[in-house]
């Protein structure tokens, strides 16, 4: 089974920058992604052999998630526990064998004015995951917006207390992990630094001043099924790129 994130900074957008290229080539049986930027019905394009679910914010143009498939979950789930639907934050896909949860979790902004916000969403999000893995395992992917240690961003220091890296973003992390669950990048690679997130400003990405704030994150119990993960570095499109897990 593989599995593809990717925040796409406006799915329309993305289209145009050579999605589809990507997306067929990379064969995956589910294409989860983060910052639509649109509503279902703006779509004017086709995913043979796929089915496809958007959960899109009220806002137009603003934040939703969507998930394209192969095979039909036995349900799927918008929201965090009926909330988190105003802003499309979240998507779950249940399968006979495990829950594929999606997001896009909210930004602290600048001078951490949602902070409150977030730290709320943050407990919500992993009281929400730890139900689920109490009845079947869990993959959650997408943008965190949250680099967990200083080997996930390029400057830790400068960037020290500022929005996805802040104490308390990074502690609610670490808060989730300890409920059963893995960090699939950083227990591959625990010493590689790489990036999935870079400001389209001070020619970041060329310089590679980048960020990880975009995870696999699964139930302990699957971690001997991992075959292999990546950050997709050499995929553009978007100021993200895309991340793969294959199972």
């Amino acid at each position: 089974m593989r599995i593809i994130s990717w925040n796409t900074n406006g799915l329309r957008a993305c289209i145009n920058k050579g999605f589809f290229d990507f997306f067929t080539s990379v064969d995956a049986d589910i294409f989860c992604i983060q910052e639509t930027k649109m509503q279902p019905e703006q779509l004017d394009v086709e995913f043979p052999g796929y089915h496809i679910h958007f959960n899109s914010a009220q806002k137009k143009g603003y934040s939703g998630t969507a998930v394209i498939y192969r095979e039909k979950p036995i349900r799927i789930i918008d929201g965090i526990d009926g909330m988190y639907n105003d802003e499309g934050r979240a998507i779950t896909c249940e399968y006979s064998n495990f829950y594929l949860v999606t997001v896009y979790s909210p930004n602290s902004q600048e001078a951490l004015a949602r902070l409150p916000y977030r730290m709320e969403y943050e407990d919500k999000l992993r009281g929400y995951l730890v139900k689920l893995n109490q009845i079947k395992p869990v993959i959650l992917c997408g943008d965190l917006n949250v680099a967990h240690q200083e080997i996930d961003i390029k400057n830790p220091k400068t960037n020290h207390l500022n929005a996805g890296f802040s104490d308390e973003e990074r502690a609610k992390f670490t808060a989730l992990l300890s409920q059963g669950f893995t960090d699939v990048f950083r227990y591959f690679y625990p010493e590689i630094s790489k990036y999935s997130w870079w400001s389209y400003m001070f020619h970041a990405r060329e310089n590679n001043a980048g960020w990880r704030i975009d995870y696999f994150v699964i139930s302990d119990i699957l971690k001997e099924k991992i075959k292999n993960t990546d950050i997709m570095t050499n995929i553009y499109g978007s100021d993200h790129c895309p991340i793969i897990l294959d199972m």
